[in-house]
């Protein structure tokens, strides 16, 4: 079972992941794409604060 440690650090590197695809969507002009994919950003980002993460550094998208 993991610990709290390992499941924020598969969040952050899921965070990180969808913000690449989001940024690489968004010069593609695939809206259908970046809506969803904003979906799974706004989910990951509302765990990560949970979680007590500061994403200033990270956050590349900041919506």
């Amino acid at each position: 079972m993991p610990n709290g440690l390992e499941i924020a650090k598969a969040a952050i590197e899921d965070f990180k992941k969808i913000q690449e695809y989001m940024i690489l969507a968004k010069e593609e002009n695939a809206e259908k794409t970046y809506a969803k994919l904003k979906d799974e950003y706004m989910s990951l980002k509302a765990l990560l604060n949970v979680a007590g993460v500061n994403l200033t550094n990270i956050d590349k998208i900041n919506e």
